[in-house]
């Protein structure tokens, strides 16, 4: 893939994709489990428990010191539920103070105005909220009718990039109801991102009638961060596999509670060092390494770290 085009398909900030263009052993962004338990317990997560503690705040400012000095350009908290965290605002005026970009993922049950405005003053810069559908089902209680109070609440307060994202795929029984949401995303003038989920076995299958018609709209009416990369999304909703360099490791990685980088949320254990042992070295390793679940990989985050790199070709 060109440079130029790869580095629009993200469009990072000029800086970023400079940086990355000159030095290809820094991490573009690391996403970091300050939390792991949640209030919520949605069906096709395993991303967390009933029972973890918050990691202490001097645990998470070292992973952040070392992230600084891997010259990390973005952090983004997830979970679990970061919100929970009882140092939220403080970790990300950390990230801040180290000068990297502050990123939150969150359920979204937490919003009232008094966090948003806390999320405000330690200097948030983007948070992405997921929606599942419009009322709660067995599967997830991350509905429009329970959280579109919160999403007007961003609307009035928060003074961060906000994108709202949903999921078509296996176990989504209402596909319309992905589209109604990016619809009302719009209206508050959120961006909006589609991603395409595994069945419960782990396997990929392709989207539906119902559900390509659904992508297609989504996808042709917003801005947001998975409608850069298509070509990618496109062989997922075909079920056929990608051809990409996995840069995981390197330019992304996923920081545990425990403190270990790993590849992703699913391939915890791969790596499996603790960050604070993480070197350029490391970096460099898994930065040509190939892995073999990325051409059925489904997660955006990874393949759009990766992306600015796709035109580099990896040695013998």
């Amino acid at each position: 893939m060109p440079l130029m085009k790869s580095l629009r398909q993200i469009a990072p900030a000029p800086g970023i994709a400079a940086r990355a263009l000159f030095d290809r052993h820094h991490p573009i962004l690391a996403q970091i489990v300050p939390m792991r338990r949640c209030n919520l317990a949605c069906g096709y997560c395993n991303e967390y428990d009933k029972v973890s503690k918050p990691v202490p705040l001097a645990d998470v400012e070292r992973w952040l010191d070392k992230l600084a000095a891997l010259r990390c350009e973005i952090v983004t908290l997830s979970g679990g539920e970061p919100m929970l965290h009882p140092d939220v605002e403080a970790i990300i005026a950390g990230i801040r103070r180290r000068r990297m970009i502050a990123g939150l993922i969150t359920n979204g049950y937490f919003l009232q105005p008094d966090r948003i405005e806390g999320l405000n003053r330690a200097g948030l810069q983007f948070l992405q909220i997921s929606i599942d559908n419009i009322r709660p089902d067995a599967v997830s209680q991350k509905s429009l009718k329970v959280l579109d109070a919160k999403l007007e609440n961003l609307a009035k307060h928060a003074r961060f990039g906000v994108n709202v994202n949903s999921v078509l795929g296996s176990g989504c029984e209402r596909p319309e109801d992905q589209l109604e949401i990016a619809r009302r995303a719009k209206e508050l003038g959120f961006s909006t991102s589609v991603g395409i989920i595994h069945d419960g076995t782990g396997h990929l299958q392709p989207l539906g009638e119902r559900e390509r018609g659904v992508y297609d709209e989504i996808v042709g009416t917003s801005a947001g961060m998975y409608t850069r990369i298509r070509s990618f999304q496109q062989n997922l909703i075909d079920g056929k596999p990608n051809d990409w360099k996995c840069r995981a490791g390197a330019r992304y990685l996923y920081v545990c509670e425990d403190g270990l980088v790993h590849y992703c949320s699913q391939q915890r254990g791969a790596p499996g060092i603790p960050l604070a042992d993480y070197t350029r070295e490391d970096i460099a390793r898994e930065f040509d390494r190939p892995k073999p679940c990325a051409p059925l990989c489904t997660i955006g985050c990874v393949h759009r770290a990766s992306v600015l790199d796709g035109w580099r070709r990896s040695p013998a």
